[in-house]
Formats: C-alpha cells, sequence, structure tokens
C-alpha cells in the first residue's frame, strides 16, 4: 500500500491506523504539499487524486480509496485481529460509522478547517472557535464521559482520528483544558507507541517544510 499524506494533516490518523494493524513496516509513504498539491519529486498531486486530498490510499492492486472515514475503516479491516474496527453489520460498527462521520464534519470540517482556512473572514474563524467548537468538543467530551475509548473498551481507528482533531486544538485557539476528560483522553493516547512514532515522524517532517 501507498499512503500519501501531508504532514500533520487528518492522514497522520491513517499513519496510526497502519502503525496499529501492523501494515506499517509494508507500506510506502509519500508527502504531499498541500499548498501547491505537488508530490516530493514535484509531481502533480491531481494527476493521482483529482480531488487533491489526503489521506489517499493506493491499494496493493493500484486501486484509489479516498476520504478518511472510507480508508480507516478499509485499513482496519485489513487486519481484523487488531481490533480497529468491530466487526461490519454489528451495531458497534454502525457506532464507529457514527463516530468517524462526527469527527469528519463537525469537529474536523465545521470547527477547524473554518479556523484554519486562510480565505475564511477573521469573523467566521472567531464564531467556529467561540459559538461552535464549545458545542462540539463538549459533545465529545460527553461521549468519553466514563469510558477509556469512544467506541467500546478497544483503541479504534475512530480514536486515531480524534487525536488528530485534539492535536490541532492548541494551533486553532481552543482550551482542551476546559474539558478535562478531552486531557485525560488525549494524554493517554499520546503513550501509545504507535500514535508517538506518527506524531513524531509528521512533526519532524512538518518542521523541515
Amino acid at each position: 500500500m501507498d499512503l500519501y499524506f501531508a504532514p500533520m494533516a487528518c492522514s497522520i490518523a491513517t499513519r496510526i491506523a497502519l502503525y496499529e494493524s501492523g501494515l506499517g513496516e509494508a507500506a510506502s509513504f509519500h508527502p504531499v504539499t498541500l499548498a501547491t498539491k505537488q508530490l516530493a519529486d514535484g509531481s502533480d498531486f491531481y494527476a493521482i487524486n483529482p480531488k487533491g486530498q489526503v489521506p489517499t490510499l493506493r491499494l496493493d492492486d493500484g486501486q484509489l480509496l479516498t476520504e478518511g472515514p472510507a480508508v480507516l475503516q478499509y485499513v482496519a479491516d485489513r487486519n481484523p485481529d487488531a481490533g480497529l474496527a468491530p466487526a461490519g453489520g454489528t451495531m458497534e460498527r454502525y457506532r464507529l460509522q457514527e463516530c468517524l462521520n462526527f469527527i469528519a464534519t463537525e469537529l474536523h470540517k465545521q470547527v477547524l478547517a473554518a479556523i484554519f482556512n486562510p480565505t475564511s473572514p477573521p469573523e467566521a474563524k472567531a464564531f467556529a472557535r467561540d459559538q461552535v467548537a464549545p458545542v462540539k468538543f463538549g459533545a465529545l467530551a460527553q461521549m468519553l464521559e466514563g469510558r477509556r475509548y469512544l467506541i467500546g473498551d478497544r483503541f479504534t481507528v475512530a480514536d486515531a482520528y480524534a487525536f488528530f482533531v485534539l492535536t490541532l486544538c492548541g494551533f486553532a485557539g481552543i482550551d482542551r483544558s476546559r474539558w478535562p476528560v478531552l486531557e485525560t483522553y488525549y494524554a493517554d493516547l499520546a503513550q501509545r507507541p504507535s500514535v508517538a512514532r506518527a506524531l513524531s515522524e509528521e512533526m519532524a517532517l512538518s518542521k523541515k517544510g
């Protein structure tokens, strides 16, 4: 498999999932500069993925898979024994999909993308940070009350994606400490070897860029 990623973008969740699943050592990682849509060799990323977005996963048979929630579930299903996703067709799997979509649409896109979008007017950024973020991250905190992980009692790909959005809170001006459960959850996730490795690798690449 080939993962096309941008350092410290949402594709870090797929990197974490690959390491958690045991598939990471056999995967190849290709950095993308999102501002220019170029690969490291200067070639056009749009020629690979017309959407111009990460994560983009090239499968072993040459097919491309895009969109974070779909990519994460594919990686999880490649090694079911790793327990990164409940079995298909179960209520727990639908809960995972529910959670992934909440993170993708409500936390990532509605809050963080609005704040980091350079074309967003200051008023829109302030609204996302001061009005929307407390509601959405408050909902995430409620989901974690009394539990260690988002789905069941095991780390899943939903936790990998949640780690990404919580990492960006500080850069977005969102005070994570107002939700102690999120602080505890984030600190716990950061201790996982797969998460620590992915974060270290992508932070190093981000600094080089």
